[in-house]
């Protein structure tokens, strides 16, 4: 009996590729070398010519033997079983089955991620994915779009946008609130909406938008309340409130000090202690300012030079003159941009030249020209004059006494008024003037149709004002105090509001003078600019000659309390300079 039949059986043990490869070729051999030899004596002889014999094929290895590498490798390293068979047996035994069986896994075809299909495959899924996602946005924004709708119509119009200034609403009139509610609104009666604190205003509402006008400035440092009561959609629908409230920041002023060396123009809060200087000139005679710029009057060697600026003294340029010349009694109108002053020419005699004659022009077109204004063709000279607040147009008395009204923004030509003596003032925003007719008498001016009534005296009667300044709400009014010979023995500075209630709010002793008094643009504080100890307080020599030390006195109009005193004179809010 051979060795090979002795050969004990037992388990198969694993083999490594290249012992299956071996294998698998001495298999080959030897079936090749078994068919050579079957079919050796049936092949005919080879000679000459004769075709070569075919060789012989090696067996074809199954492919899937050949691919199915992870099994294989994993049989290598797993434990040798021949602590339960013999050690010694064939190599060629056979390969187990897991390990001849192909990899699904490894065998499947992989494209992208999607785990065996393809880009085409998986492209219109895709879509198809971001197309539902699509629908269900829009979906969700139609029915949030419906609830908005659905809420509005609920709950009544809203407010969504609220326009205002405030900073400009303490300088001038005419500032305006905008609100802008959620849908269109029915008509809005004025009697609809309140202001707290309350102010005059108009009211202007369209479409979705309520315009609301303050007709005069509002206080510094002050919290407004604006309510539209019951507001109702266009197309019906319950009713709501609209309310809305804004703060004004605090007041600041310009003064001018003058002084041997310099003069100067100071921005201050009301509290003085935080000046600063914006504008310095050899000698700087008058000032005005609007919300946005000053225009400075300075005297020079060959005239007067009209200087317009920013608050901050920036962007300096000059206006051209009539000619050369003297400029004096300087305004400004807010509302028509414009600049007006009395013009002389500095040759003048009594034949040749212009004296006082009253020109305005624009500040705001840098290359506007000077214009005079003519009463019947012919260039008047001005004894007095005064913007109309809120408009362009000017009020101004001539030297034959002719009180004339012009509207600079039209060419309506000039309106006559009657003979007067002085204007006092003009009141914002009501049209109004006080005027002084040449019997004396004092009136009420309205300017609009040409109607007029006494000024009403004050109560308790402190006698007759030299000056008269118009606030909105009340008068300021400067007295002079006599003792039963006609002598002065003071001065004083009286409020009297509309209904004709008076209180003193300053009095100074014979020594000083008040020469200026007039109110913020809401009538909130006053400004009483007084020189001190008038025996030792000499003229300065300027073409607007003053006193050469001036006191600001600010008072609380609301309360009747000082605030404090400030070097310098000509505050911002005063219409004019000081008459002396």
């Amino acid at each position: 009996m051979s060795t090979d039949d002795e050969r004990p059986e037992g388990p198969a043990v694993p083999r490594t590729r290249a012992e299956m490869r071996a294998a698998r070729e001495a298999a080959a051999a030897v079936e090749a070398a078994e068919e050579e030899s079957r079919g050796g004596a049936l092949r005919p002889a080879q000679g000459a010519g004769s075709e070569a014999p075919a060789e012989v094929p090696e067996p074809p290895v199954p492919e899937r033997a050949e691919r199915d590498e992870g099994p294989a490798r994993r049989a290598s390293f797993e434990p040798s079983l021949s602590s339960e068979g013999d050690p010694s047996s064939p190599r060629s035994a056979p390969v187990p089955e897991r390990a001849q069986r192909p990899s699904s896994r490894r065998s499947a075809p992989r494209s992208g991620t999607d785990g065996g299909r393809s880009a085409s495959e998986a492209t219109p899924k895709r879509s198809r994915r971001f197309g539902i996602a699509l629908a269900a946005v829009l979906g969700i924004l139609v029915l949030v779009g419906a609830g908005l709708g659905v809420v509005s119509l609920t709950q009544g119009p809203r407010i969504t946008e609220v326009q205002v200034d405030p900073a400009h609403a303490i300088d001038a009139s005419g500032s305006r609130l905008i609100l802008t509610a959620n849908q269109s609104l029915a008509a809005i009666d004025p009697a609809q909406v309140t202001v707290e604190p309350s102010v005059p205003f108009t009211v202007d509402a369209a479409g979705r938008g309520i315009g609301i006008r303050f007709t005069v400035p509002l206080d510094d440092e002050t919290e407004y309340t604006v309510t539209v009561a019951d507001a109702t959609g266009a197309s019906g629908g319950p009713k709501n409130d609209l309310t809305t409230t804004f703060a004004t920041p605090p007041s600041s002023i310009f003064l001018l000090n003058r002084s041997d060396k310099e003069d100067k123009i100071f921005q201050t809060d009301l509290t003085g202690e935080n000046g600063v200087p914006v504008f310095a000139a050899d000698k700087i005679n008058d000032f005005r300012a609007t919300s946005s710029q000053l225009v400075v009057t300075v005297e020079e060697d060959d005239g007067s030079h009209i200087l317009v600026m920013d608050h901050d003294g920036g962007n300096q340029r000059e206006l051209p003159l009539p000619g050369e010349g003297y400029v004096g009694s300087i305004q400004v109108s807010e509302r028509g941009g414009l600049v007006g002053y009395s013009y002389s020419d500095r040759e003048l005699s009594d034949t040749e030249g212009r004296a006082s004659v009253l020109v305005t022009q624009s500040l705001n077109d840098k290359d506007s020209e000077p214009q005079v204004i003519e009463v019947g063709d012919t260039e008047a000279s001005i004894f007095a004059w005064q913007f109309v607040p809120d408009s362009a147009a000017v009020l101004f008395i001539d030297f034959d006494g002719a009180l004339s009204l012009v509207d600079r923004s039209s060419d309506a030509g000039v309106q006559s008024l009657g003979l007067a003596a002085n204007i006092q003032g003009i009141s914002r925003g009501t049209y109004t003037a006080i005027v002084e007719r040449l019997d004396g008498t004092v009136v009420e001016l309205n300017l609009a149709d040409g109607s007029e009534q006494p000024l009403a005296a004050s109560n308790p009667d402190y006698g007759i004002a030299s000056t008269i300044t118009p606030f909105p709400g009340g008068t300021l009014r400067h007295v002079v105090q006599r003792n039963d010979l006609g002598i002065p023995t003071g001065q004083a500075v009286v409020k009297v509001d509309d209904d004709g209630t008076a209180s003193p709010l300053i009095e100074v002793p014979s020594t000083d003078s008040i020469l200026q008094a007039c109110a913020s643009p809401s009538g909130q504080y006053a400004a009483v600019v007084i020189a001190p100890n008038m025996t030792d307080n000499p003229y300065d020599e300027m073409l607007l000659p003053l006193p050469k030390r001036l006191e600001t006195h600010l008072i609380d109009l609301r309360t009747g309390d000082a605030m404090p005193v400030l070097t310098g004179f000509d505050a911002s809010w005063c219409q004019t300079a000081p008459r002396f």
